[in-house]
């Protein structure tokens, strides 16, 4: 079977996540710092026959989310699609607007958003490039691609998360593994964009999800449209 692991998942879009490709054949590894939270959720996941398992880590902690994404890949025999969406704690970091934002303001949320996200990425990818196969996605606010004054602390680290997933797309070309940055229509925003190397929204999963994604031991999926 086909996995993928979520990082950051929550009851909202994490779980719409876990439902949608849960839906089309996935095993779903849940990873966030609740223990509990992930629980409950592994437990809705299974009442609805979907297969999945909770790895508890703090994304701020790079040894253990690089851990819990070795024994998500253990659990599930690989990880062949990584969703990287945690959510940020405006109690930790209030915001800013960009005449008020000063280096400290940025630090947190570079840390949550851009640098996690690496960490999590080179924890995947090696075993993606070995099977010339994987799909790798990062979701954001609608800040990252259409600037929110009153959030600009989070719209920047957001933006260099975004310009970074568009990098690692245009240099995994060809190899079988592709990336794509996932944020928020700013007219709809419970319907989800993939924002990929060309810039171009598109409305649904399943251009990540086509041959390239194929592997033998797995297969693909096609997905539809994920809604939250």
């Amino acid at each position: 079977m086909p996995s993928i692991a979520i990082v950051g998942a929550g009851p909202r879009l994490g779980l719409a996540v876990a439902r949608t490709f849960g839906s089309h054949g996935f095993d779903v590894a849940l990873i966030s710092r609740s223990r509990d939270k992930l629980d409950g959720l592994v437990g809705e996941l299974t009442a609805e026959g979907i297969t999945a398992a909770a790895f508890p880590a703090d994304v701020l902690d790079r040894e253990a989310l690089a851990q819990a994404l070795k024994n998500a890949a253990t659990r599930f025999d690989g990880i062949d699609v990584l969703e990287y969406s945690p959510a940020g704690s405006l109690g930790s970091t209030p915001p800013t607007t960009p005449t008020g934002t000063r280096p400290s303001s940025v630090a947190n949320e570079m840390s949550f958003l851009l640098h996690s996200a690496i960490t999590a990425t080179q924890a995947v990818l090696p075993a993606m490039r070995e099977a010339s196969a994987g799909t790798l996605l990062y979701t954001t606010g609608a800040g990252s691609v259409s600037p929110v004054p009153r959030a600009a602390h989070a719209g920047a680290a957001a933006a260099a998360l975004r310009n970074w997933a568009m990098n690692l797309h245009k240099k995994l070309a060809g190899s079988g593994i592709q990336a794509a940055h996932v944020a928020p229509r700013r007219d709809d925003r419970h319907v989800l964009l993939l924002r990929s190397a060309d810039g171009h929204g598109r409305p649904d999963l399943a251009p990540l999800l086509g041959p390239a994604h194929h592997t033998p031991r797995r297969g693909r999926a096609d997905l539809p449209g994920l809604t939250v």
